[in-house]
């Protein structure tokens, strides 16, 4: 855990404040698990607070786990098969790239009194870890923190998706159809999934401006992790490919930023270094 991901007292804030919301609606409601859905872009802590909210759950007697919207993705032949749709869809992440009714059927289970395998997936391969690699978990469950980059959100106007956002989408989407296919996916299962969600709550970025810089860091750590253990270091991006990566992301992200504050539960608005300021 690096001092950039807890650069003070606001991330005990955020996760106190994650942990109440849970326990509250655990208590109000008979249905299980109580399902906390955590949004926020690319880099901006999803995962550690997720780890931290578990483990302090865990300590007052609350069962819970973490799920990820990423390790929801399809396998890689699968995504790559949407590139017969649009070449763009090479590139995991957007809307159409996930397995929504896994992650539906996932949180039924673990509503249920039997053993739960959580897939994983290993960006290092860009692939879908093998299956002798999953987390199984003891159900039912009281809580699961859901969390991912456009958990919660909803679909755009048509309107909304006429002009490009960046230069990726001039250039490799100049007649919308990339954008409209993705829309178009987050409108249909997506909203099945987020549907599920009891409590939503927002780590709103102050722009997309920083996100390329919160991602760069990401990939950095897993380098240096991987170097460290030996691993494919060298299958992770460099800081030019991770600016176009990024630039996949920027419509749905800034969508997200104007959409969502108004209808979650929880907003955490959070300056460039993740520090809490509202």
């Amino acid at each position: 855990m690096t001092s950039a991901h807890r650069p003070d007292g606001s991330s005990e804030t955020i996760e106190r404040a994650l942990v109440d919301a849970a326990t509250s609606a655990l208590r109000g409601s008979d249905r299980r698990p109580v399902v906390l859905g955590l949004c926020g872009a690319q880099g901006s802590g999803k995962s550690t607070r997720t780890a931290a909210v578990i483990e302090r759950l865990g300590t007052s007697g609350v069962s819970a786990v973490g799920l990820s919207l990423d390790d929801l993705y399809l396998p890689r032949a699968r995504r790559l098969e949407l590139t017969r749709i649009h070449p763009l869809l090479r590139t995991r992440g957007v809307p159409g790239t996930h397995d929504a009714r896994l992650g539906i059927a996932l949180l039924q289970q673990l509503g249920a009194r039997a053993p739960v395998a959580l897939p994983a997936f290993d960006k290092a391969i860009d692939d879908r870890a093998p299956a002798d690699q999953w987390n199984v978990v003891s159900a039912p469950v009281d809580v699961v923190v859901f969390e991912g980059w456009c958990v919660g959100a909803r679909p755009q106007r048509e309107a909304e998706l006429r002009e490009p956002v960046n230069a990726l989408e001039r250039e490799q989407d100049g007649d919308g159809r990339w954008r409209r296919w993705v829309n178009a996916q987050l409108a249909r299962d997506y909203q099945a999934l987020f549907g599920r969600i009891d409590i939503l709550a927002l780590l709103a970025a102050p722009s997309f401006s920083v996100v390329a810089a919160w991602r760069r860091q990401q990939e950095h750590d897993l380098r240096r992790k991987l170097e460290a253990l030996g691993g494919p270091a060298a299958r992770t991006m460099t800081d030019v490919e991770i600016d176009e990566f990024v630039q996949h992301y920027q419509r749905l992200t800034e969508h997200i930023l104007r959409d969502t504050p108004s209808r979650a539960d929880l907003v955490f608005r959070l300056d460039e270094q993740r520090r809490l300021r509202a």
